[in-house]
């Protein structure tokens, strides 16, 4: 079902917990967010897509990640986890573009721009 590389992130998790059709498209590692992002551009990579509340978080807070895209549902749910938790400084953001949809779905993409010092 993967087109690109997979890389999971995980300190409990093992290659041996990749299902077998997936070892050639599926890494894990527990690399820190800079030594994953150090790793990746000697590889040649240029960009990468991050996924997961808690490794967004780290990737933003290490100041690697440049644009944010971000899906808004027409819910409001009354309880739950924060979309980006709490971050060390404020972190502005350039609206790139927005899009809707007809089913009310709203996409955002913004550039990090820098935060408060």
């Amino acid at each position: 079902p993967y087109t690109k590389p997979v890389i999971v992130l995980s300190r409990t998790l093992s290659d041996s917990d990749i299902p077998p059709h997936l070892t050639d498209k599926v890494t894990i590692t527990d690399q820190t967010p800079i030594d994953l992002f150090q790793t990746l551009h000697q590889r040649g990579w240029n960009r990468a897509y991050v996924d997961g509340g808690i490794t967004i978080q780290s990737f933003l807070n290490e100041g690697l990640i440049e644009d944010l895209i971000i899906t808004t549902l027409p819910v409001l749910i009354g309880d739950g986890i924060p979309l980006f938790g709490k971050t060390p400084e404020d972190i502005h953001l350039e609206l790139i573009s927005a899009t809707q949809y007809p089913s009310g779905l709203a996409q955002s993409h913004y550039r990090v721009l820098c935060c408060d010092n």
